[in-house]
């Protein structure tokens, strides 16, 4: 009998293998995973702080709580801190000796908590009418920085957005872009940076707002987060990054970094008001000499490569430390000595951390297969989140000399007994001769000389990867536990292989790609004789479906079915629509009224007399990236063509499917599409 030790959150257990019966992964296996939290670590070492976030079913949400690593005891197990049943904890930061955890709680509105670490009650430091979105302790502990949305006439934080006089209508007024975004109509409020002073234990006043005379969000909408915020050393500086808006909003890709006193008593300074592309992500060296962020060189090009920028705070010289390196950097931090600095960046499939130098730039990569979601380089080494295509999250620890070692394993009990697929990544020649990789992803209970019908994902973005990473919403393993093989393609436009390889997909999305995607399927088949190559069906999202809409209308006899989630149909109705201009007009080379030609040419809706493969598709009403127009005339296609297809709608979901109990409607209606037209 061969035993297995499986580490779990609060115990240690063994399972024989001989006994226990391996199952598929199931979609139900995928939304009850929890999820693990970017980490903090106390000053000392000592302590690793992370929040866990579980699913709560019955109510059709997460909830997150606060988890404990000493890290000073080997096999330690974590414990949880702050975990209140009523409530989510999240953002944890340590105070500066190291001696309490200062924490986000939604419990009654938004509000920054802390707790003793060695034992003692919680208590509040802001208060929750306040409602705030995030915060950053100073260094010293001295102040506290916090966002949350404010209308751009309000001073501080006791100011509220005016109730509706009882005689008003329902009609919501504009006069500029961005009416809508991501998920949101525009409320006339932004995300606003303040600090207050903390003294006792408690923030003290209604607030200073720090992002004055600016508008525009901080952090920036929709996903920036305290990344985009950094502190000085001294506590005396908040450096910020910020879009101004104006009229110009939806078709600027133009972030700058800030830099402000933290006590409000100047307004904010532009530091790179001369680049009119990118800059995000400040964050200053330990010893207080430098500032480090990412900054593209093209405007509007939302998929420009990051560069990391040096800023002597000294002498104001600036240097691009990663211009040679042909990676885009995904975050940055600081070493403790501030002689170097630790960034991920995509790589061939893999998101690893790499150290850079920083007297000459040299990169070094750090870690191996898989993709580190967070990392907090400390006294004794960098702890960071790990996941891969077949493993969720986890935290691990690379020690002084660069050796790893896991730290947990939060989902050992969940997992027990689950047989997970086999991942292989192969690479083929591609358009243009180009070396194109990919992943062909096997079923682990597919018997010997066994063929399994192919489900051919294809990525979004278009600038994404299906690379070395777990989703929790395209997630292979889940396709694979229902017995079909799993097969992705990163084609030319893809991210981790060059900027210009990147770059390549621009006004060619039904080109390169395409071809890229017909070749990959036929070296996969090739190469994998488990694959069933007379049994596919093509699914993607997003730009994924755009190409599944593409595919419909010019590889019409390939496929036995087609998953259409969020695509664009008519490139002309998603040019006026979405809200992000700059990416569509990136893409085709200017805005619709000016290069039609452009997008005409890649056009789905053109294609429509071609159309014969049966279609599932889905989308959702929230989703103002590809409105939910671009759906219903796909499926109104469908059904005036008398093709075989099925429209789910999501009333509450944006571009992304996010509630656990839609999400396993989701996979239900995509698996069921799938077993309705494969031979499996």
């Amino acid at each position: 009998m061969k035993a297995v030790m499986i580490a779990g959150l609060g115990a240690l257990a063994i399972i024989s293998t001989s006994t226990a019966i391996a199952r598929p992964f199931t979609p139900d296996d995928l939304v009850n995973l929890r999820r693990i939290g970017d980490p903090a670590v106390s000053s000392d070492g000592h302590w690793a702080a992370f929040s866990l976030r579980e699913t709560d079913l019955a109510a059709n949400k997460g909830r997150t709580d606060i988890w404990l690593l000493d890290l000073t005891k080997k096999g330690a197990k974590p414990i949880a801190f702050a975990a209140d049943p009523a409530a989510s904890e999240s953002s944890p930061q340590f105070s500066s000796d190291g001696r309490t955890l200062y924490y986000l709680s939604d419990k009654g509105g938004g509000a920054v908590w802390s707790k003793p670490l060695g034992g003692g009650e919680a208590h509040q430091v802001t208060a929750p009418a306040f409602d705030i979105s995030g915060f950053k302790v100073a260094p010293g502990d001295g102040r506290v920085a916090v966002w949350a949305d404010r209308p751009l006439d309000c001073a501080d934080l006791a100011c509220k957005q005016p109730e509706p006089a009882a005689t008003a209508g329902s009609g919501r007024v504009y006069d500029k872009l961005f009416v809508r975004h991501w998920d949101t109509w525009s409320d006339h409020q932004r995300s606003r940076l303040f600090t207050l002073p903390i003294a006792n234990g408690a923030a003290q006043g209604n607030g200073v707002l720090i992002s004055k005379g600016l508008e525009g969000d901080v952090p920036s909408k929709p996903f920036g987060g305290g990344e985009e915020i950094g502190w000085s050393p001294d506590g005396a500086t908040l450096y910020f990054a910020l879009r101004e808006a104006g009229r110009i909003e939806a078709r600027s890709t133009n972030l700058d970094i800030f830099a402000a006193p933290a006590d409000g008593s100047a307004a904010p300074k532009n530091l790179t008001a001369a680049n009119q592309a990118t800059d995000n992500w400040p964050v200053v060296s330990p010893d207080g000499r430098y500032l480090a962020w990412a900054a593209m060189k093209r405007p509007t090009y939302e998929s420009d490569r990051m560069v990391v920028q040096i800023r002597d705070l000294k002498t104001g010289e600036t240097r691009a430390l990663t211009e040679g390196w042909d990676r885009s950097v995904a975050s940055i931090a600081w070493a403790p000595n501030s002689r170097s600095l630790y960034v991920t960046a995509l790589d061939h499939l893999d998101e690893p951390l790499f150290q850079v130098d920083l007297a000459d730039g040299k990169v070094r990569r750090m870690t191996g297969e898989g993709s580190v979601a967070a990392a907090v380089p400390s006294g004794n080494g960098v702890l960071y989140t790990l996941n891969s295509l077949t493993e969720p999250g986890d935290l691990y620890r690379l020690d002084e000399y660069g050796k790893p070692a896991r730290l947990t394993v939060v989902n050992a009990d969940k997992l027990a007994g689950i047989d997970m697929p086999e991942a292989t990544r192969f690479s083929f020649a591609g358009a243009n001769g180009d070396t194109v990789w990919g992943y062909a992803v096997k079923p682990p209970a597919l018997a010997k000389d066994a063929k399994a019908p192919i489900a051919f994902l294809v990525h979004g973005g278009p600038q994404g990867s299906f690379g070395n990473g777990w989703s929790y919403r395209w997630n292979p393993a889940v396709f694979t536990g229902a017995g079909y093989g799993a097969v992705m393609i990163d084609f030319h436009g893809s991210v981790g292989y060059g900027q210009a390889f990147t770059d390549s997909i621009n006004r060619d999305w039904g080109g390169k790609p395409f071809q890229d995607l017909k070749f990959g399927l036929a070296a996969a088949t090739a190469k994998f004789p488990w694959l069933n190559a007379d049994d596919a069906c093509a699914l993607g999202a997003s730009y994924g479906g755009f190409m599944m809409n593409w595919i419909a209308g010019n590889w019409p006899d390939r496929f036995r079915c087609i998953v259409n989630h969020d695509g664009v149909f008519d490139a002309r109705g998603m040019a006026y629509e979405t809200e992000e201009l700059w990416f569509d007009e990136w893409e085709h080379g200017g805005p619709y009224y000016e290069k039609p030609e452009e997008y005409e040419k890649w056009n789905p809706v053109n294609h429509v007399t071609a159309w014969k493969t049966p279609m599932l598709i889905i989308h959702s009403e929230k989703d103002f990236r590809i409105p939910v127009t671009q759906g219903l005339g796909a499926f109104t296609a469908l059904q005036q063509r008398s093709i075989p297809s099925r429209l789910l709608v999501f009333p509450d979901e944006n571009h992304w499917v996010l509630k656990p109990k839609n999400s396993l409607q989701w996979h239900h209606e995509v698996l069921g599409w799938l077993a309705q037209w494969t031979k499996k």
